[in-house]
């Protein structure tokens, strides 16, 4: 099954878990999770679930992450700083849908594909 495809099916199923904000979805869509994920992991990335990172922790679920910022309504006058942000999955989803996103407590290296991934 290709990515591409890994990647619809998550989409669909987060629209069928209730998530109806298009932005949040394309947020969702465009940002590499697996750019978060040690590379065992990868092949898992766009699967509807909590998988673990470094340092005992784990990269949350899709849904739960879409639910969250969907609850957030944010707009483009939003700040947002996020503590405890782990692999910096979350914040790099919440970047393209506010003004500024800033977070605190990522694992080590999280930095670097958060940049990364919102081509920043």
């Amino acid at each position: 099954m290709s990515e591409d495809y890994r990647k619809i099916e998550l989409i669909m199923a987060l629209r069928n878990q209730g998530i109806r904000d298009q932005a949040i979805l394309e947020a969702i869509e465009r940002t590499p999770r697996e750019m978060f994920l040690g590379p065992s992991f990868q092949p898992m990335a766009y699967a509807d679930q909590a998988l673990p990172i470094a340092c005992g922790q784990t990269i949350s679920q899709p849904y739960v992450v879409a639910f969250m910022t969907d609850r957030l309504r944010l707009n483009d006058r939003c700040k947002v700083l996020e503590i405890g942000t782990g692999s910096g999955y979350q914040t790099a989803i919440l970047s393209p849908l506010c003004r500024r996103v800033g977070g605190r407590g990522t694992v080590q290296n999280a930095w670097p594909r958060q940049y990364h991934a919102n081509g920043r």
